[in-house]
């Protein structure tokens, strides 16, 4: 299995900043037979940069999109007008959830629109901190899980990414802890058991698991080598060219 790596620019740089920036990312990587680089900028920059990028060295996301394929939902930009431009989209993220107000059923269209749309969803779940004090990690999880993919069939399931990113521990809230490489393995279990239950063993062991929390070069090799985790989704080291870099390299390593 690859071990991806998605880079998620979040609300920074302007067209011509990213533009820079993958250009100078370009230069740097190497074609990886077993590293899948993704990078997702703003949907502004999303057009220009896939005419700029060689997509045998990284692949584009979304950081979102609509469900419906066209029609009139003023502001919105769907999946269908998307395919083409990325291979992935980042749903369900946390910020969104969490700040945007979306919920599963919404997340779950998403999910459906982006495979409609040749793109492969990367579903975002996690708790929160308060969730973890009080034991619902577990409900929280399961409940994410099975209500986001609610509208994925068994012959799409090998369609789908999942993060696991901890609320609680993005570097971007103000209370962020890191995630220890066991309390990763707990969820990721729990994760796998819940594909098992619903789309049978075949599925869970296949299906990538990725880690988002903070994710820096100097825990990236342990995050990697948590069992059952397939690669990882990076914000705020995403957007330093070095960062970024010594995290890829790591991967390699730890593939090898």
């Amino acid at each position: 299995m690859k071990t991806y790596i998605v880079g998620n620019w979040k609300l920074n740089f302007t067209v011509g900043e990213a533009s820079i920036y993958l250009h100078k990312l370009l230069k740097t990587l190497p074609n990886y037979r077993d590293i899948e680089v993704v990078v997702a900028p703003s949907t502004i920059a999303l057009q220009p940069l896939s005419l700029q990028v060689d997509r045998h060295k990284i692949k584009l996301s979304a950081q979102n999109g609509f469900y419906r394929d066209y029609g009139a939902f003023t502001g919105e930009v769907s999946f269908s007008q998307l395919r083409g431009i990325v291979d992935y989209s980042i749903i369900g993220h946390s910020e969104r959830r969490n700040i945007l107000g979306e919920d599963d059923k919404m997340i779950a269209k998403k999910v459906a629109a982006a495979i409609r749309n040749r793109i492969t969803p990367i579903l975002c779940i996690g708790e929160t901190e308060s969730e973890r004090a009080f034991g619902e990690t577990a409900d929280v999880i399961r409940d994410q899980l099975t209500g986001g993919l609610s509208e994925v069939s068994d012959d799409d399931i090998d369609k789908v990414i999942i993060a696991y990113e901890p609320v609680w521990a993005i570097s971007s809230t103000k209370a962020a802890k890191m995630a220890t490489p066991d309390e990763i393995a707990e969820v990721v279990k729990l994760i796998r058991k819940n594909l098992k239950d619903i789309y049978g063993a075949k599925v869970a062991e296949e299906v990538p698991v990725l880690f988002g929390g903070s994710v820096k070069p100097s825990n990236a090799g342990a995050y990697l080598t948590v069992p059952g985790v397939n690669g990882l989704l990076i914000g705020g080291a995403s957007l330093i060219l070095s960062e970024f870099t010594d995290i890829i390299e790591t991967a390699k390593r730890v593939s090898s």
